[in-house]
């Protein structure tokens, strides 16, 4: 096997993710990717846009003998989570994500690799490309900032699309499809506090909460995972009774969609209990990695010596954020009634930072939920904690569910070329995540909706990889839907 993407089957759609990977596509650093993707359209010779929003929308006529079918609207987003390991130098605002051929799989070099939703999109481009595919009128629909607030579909106006049918890629199970997500609400935390200079007689250490793997707080949630802030604060809370210990900084976590992987705290420590609180560190971190092991066996925690920090965190706000830590919800909430085996509700913990100049602590959680009222009552719970600890919690970037339509005509058309095509019948889902699909089809109201895509594991997470065979399914899976649309 060739060790390039862009060597790989099907050509078309990896020279194009190839292409994608050399293009810095962060959230909120999209425009090289949304000029590339108009220069892309323009140079087929179709008609292309983008609109206010950052979506890039391209037009592709049916080909002959397919202008009776209902216009299909082809959709994914551009941007990619950008997530590293700690000790790996890249920006991603400047450079090219490096892949690498792993046997079945396609992985990056130590950072997120993009194939969510990457694959999709190179798909999608390459049908447009294409002139051997039998296809009714299509519009490629290229949304802008999906991971962090999906921008771009609640930017979308109505009326712009032409469409019936929309197909979103960017689900992460070949052989499944989806047909309802959760929704979601960001909950922004904010501690203000007075810094205080440390007393002469304590020295410094760094704390470190690492190895932990992360993933995506919505796929990912349910396989109980560590989370570095919560190990960190379980530390903190034990070693600050015993040994008088002061938070002087904490910086945990990086995106409210992921779960966070490290964290890091300058702390100040009486210097005649520097052996009982590396007694009791050690200690600690024994019972944690025993109870994690079997889902995080590389968990690291460790103190590095330093010198001690010039300020403090006043005692009364240190004390209310690590009680509030300690308490808050996190992780799954509840499971699903309906659907077994699916989460329902759950929240994820994704950053605790401090801010010195500001003298702020800022945290974030991202709840999810299928259920609008779980989601609420989860928002109560999490803001009587912080405010039990006198901190301000606001909410924002709410976005609804998709709730599923076993009657969909696309589902019935999908289900009969899978089975034809590959001799059994796809899994029906629903997903606990957000896709842009909830958001979009409240905009139009008339579309039916599907979701499909390759088989991706861990997104969100430098360990994200996918899998080489399932693109390839999902690919002919994608072509053979195309030439049997049904008719308007």
């Amino acid at each position: 096997m060739s060790n390039s993407v862009k060597d790989l089957e099907p050509g078309r759609v990896w020279e194009i993710f190839h292409e994608m990977t050399k293009i810095p596509r962060p959230s909120k650093h999209e425009d090289q990717i949304r000029a590339w993707a108009v220069d892309f359209g323009k140079n087929l010779g179709l008609e292309t846009m983008m609109d206010e929003a950052g979506n890039v929308i391209i037009r592709k006529p049916a080909t002959a003998g397919m202008e009776d079918r209902k216009g299909v609207i082809l959709q994914a987003h551009l941007d990619m989570v950008p997530q590293k390991n700690s000790d790996k130098e890249h920006d991603f605002t400047k450079d090219p994500i490096e892949t690498i051929v792993d046997g079945e799989w396609v992985r990056a070099n130590g950072t997120t690799l993009g194939a969510d939703n990457g694959i999709g999109a190179a798909s999608i481009l390459a049908v447009l490309a294409a002139d051997d595919i039998a296809h009714g009128p299509i519009e490629a629909l290229l949304t802008a900032t999906e991971e962090t607030g999906m921008d771009g579909a609640n930017g979308l106006e109505p009326g712009l699309l032409q469409g019936d049918i929309l197909i979103n890629t960017d689900s992460e199970d070949e052989g499944e499809l989806y047909v309802g997500c959760a929704g979601g609400e960001d909950a922004s935390i904010k501690f203000s506090y007075d810094k205080k200079k440390t007393p002469e007689n304590y020295t410094g250490c760094k704390l470190s909460v690492t190895g932990l793997k992360g993933g995506h707080s919505g796929i990912d949630i349910i396989l109980g995972r560590g989370n570095a802030i919560k190990v960190f604060f379980r530390i903190l809370n034990e070693v600050a009774y015993q040994c008088k210990v002061r938070l002087s900084s904490i910086d945990g976590g990086s995106l409210r969609n992921a779960i966070p992987r490290e964290a890091f705290g300058q702390l100040a420590i009486k210097k005649k209990d520097v052996a009982d609180f590396v007694a009791i560190v050690d200690h600690l971190a024994g019972i944690i990695k025993s109870e994690l092991s079997a889902v995080e066996p590389d968990l690291t925690i460790t103190i590095e010596e330093t010198e001690a920090p010039k300020y403090i965190i006043d005692k009364e706000t240190q004390w209310n954020l690590t009680r509030a830590i300690v308490a808050v919800p996190n992780g799954v909430i509840r499971m699903s009634d309906s659907m077994p085996g699916l989460v329902e509700t759950s929240t994820n913990l994704a950053i605790v930072k401090s801010d010195e100049k500001k003298q702020t602590i800022n945290a974030a959680c991202l709840m999810r939920s299928s259920v609008d009222s779980a989601k609420e009552e989860l928002g109560s719970r999490l803001e009587a904690v912080f405010t039990l600890a006198d901190a301000k919690t606001k909410f924002s970037g709410a976005y609804p569910g998709w709730k599923p339509n076993m009657d969909s005509p696309i589902l019935k058309t999908m289900q009969d070329v899978y089975q034809k095509k590959f001799g059994r019948i796809p899994e029906i889902k629903a997903i606990h995540a957000g896709l842009e699909c909830g958001i979009l089809g409240g905009k139009y109201p008339n579309w039916d909706m599907i979701s499909f895509g390759p088989t991706i594991r861990h997104p969100h997470s430098p360990d994200e990889k996918v899998n080489i065979e399932t693109v390839k399914k999902f690919w002919d899976y994608l072509v053979e839907t195309l030439k049997h649309i049904p008719v308007k």
